[in-house]
């Protein structure tokens, strides 16, 4: 079972909690923001199981620690504690209602908060230490779902503690925002990135390239390398070194077969694993990001180099076509492009077709104009 002492880089983070432990004054409520893979979930975990514990310990530190070995301990650790409630869009697939438990899952619905949150938070604990409730993926809440969810997040059930877990804390309603205490985690040093994924058999080369591109997440770096993306980062960077002014007419066609070919893989994953059906909308646009951030860390990269900055290259693996790319662009130019980039994922995620998204991606990189979808 993990404890608050063994979470590994996120001092700040753990370092709150404590002091709302020690102060005896535990908010009800609680957003855990910040990148994927970065031992939010775990903290929530280790955070329920103290609060949970039948028999708190005192460390050699004077904090508090869960005992490890009492029965809600030992559930928790088994990961079956019935007071410890995973909340997750997936779980729409285990709703009443027939129709909602047939539906593509794109989003974090009314439906699934009331059946999985509401109801039970109004039921006594099976075990009487109280319950905890933690929200992943909240970023894909529907505005519906979290104001039915205000008035218990302001005023939770006796011994509830909610704790939403975002990736960018202001992609929910301020209404939302303003019931729960913040909690900011940050990245994880990228030598222990490297360390776990090396313990996967990564590659050293591939491992250093995935710790600095997902700035220290280790949930991301290890989903991304298992997912194939590095053999498709190293061939799109050398394509768009060698990009010339006319551009590339296979290059849009294969980003789009490539994006879609990533979704497929992950409906195909997430029906194995959990048994629930992801929308392949949610799962192209998902794919289409980590592309489009893929090729935006080269002109980052690029725009370190053609400007001098004293800034490791996240492609020092590629560092030649990373120059390639310097060199055809000046500072405004790759900053024209990175802006343009930004704005393609934002299109991406209001339903723009994919394919018209990756043909103006490659005319902007070619170009580096200012091009309209």
């Amino acid at each position: 079972m993990i404890h608050l002492q063994d979470i590994i880089g996120q001092q700040e983070a753990t370092g709150r909690l404590r002091t709302c432990l020690a102060a005896d004054r535990m908010p009800h409520a609680f957003l855990f923001a910040g990148p994927d893979g970065v031992g939010r979930e775990t903290t929530a975990l280790a955070l329920a199981a103290l609060l949970l514990c039948e028999s708190p310990q005192t460390d050699l530190a004077g904090q508090r620690t869960a005992c490890g070995s009492c029965q809600s301990c030992r559930l928790i650790a088994g990961g079956n504690h019935p007071d410890v409630h995973r909340i997750y869009k997936e779980l729409a697939r285990y709703h009443e209602n027939a129709d909602i438990r047939n539906r593509k899952m794109q989003s974090l619905g009314i439906e699934v908060i009331r059946s999985f949150l509401l109801a039970p938070a109004g039921r006594a604990s099976t075990q009487g230490q109280g319950k905890v409730f933690i929200v992943l993926e909240t970023e894909l809440l529907t505005i519906e779902a979290q104001n039915s969810m205000l008035k218990i997040l302001e005023e939770p059930p006796p011994k509830t503690t909610i704790i939403l877990v975002c990736g960018k804390a202001d992609m929910l309603l301020p209404t939302t925002r303003s019931r729960c205490a913040l909690i900011r985690f940050g990245a994880l040093p990228h030598d222990f990135v490297i360390e776990k994924l090396a313990a996967a058999e990564v590659q050293p080369t591939e491992a250093a390239f995935w710790a600095a591109f997902t700035d220290g997440s280790v949930g991301g770096a290890l989903d991304h390398a298992a997912a194939g993306l590095y053999d498709i980062k190293c061939d799109i960077l050398g394509r768009l070194a060698a990009l010339g002014p006319a551009g590339d007419v296979t290059l849009g066609e294969s980003l789009a077969t490539t994006s879609d070919t990533l979704a497929e893989a992950e409906v195909k994953r997430i029906k194995k694993s959990a048994g629930a059906d992801l929308a392949k909308t949610l799962a192209t646009r998902r794919a289409a990001a980590v592309m489009l951030q893929l090729i935006a860390a080269a002109y980052r990269d690029a725009m370190t180099v053609a400007t001098g900055a004293e800034r490791v290259l996240i492609n020092a693996d590629q560092a030649a076509a990373v120059a390639d790319l310097a060199a055809r662009h000046d500072p405004d130019q790759i900053a024209e492009i990175l802006q343009q980039l930004s704005r393609y994922e934002r299109l991406l995620w209001r339903n723009v077709a994919a394919k018209t998204v990756w043909d103006n991606v490659v005319l902007t990189c070619a170009s580096a104009a200012t091009l309209n979808v």
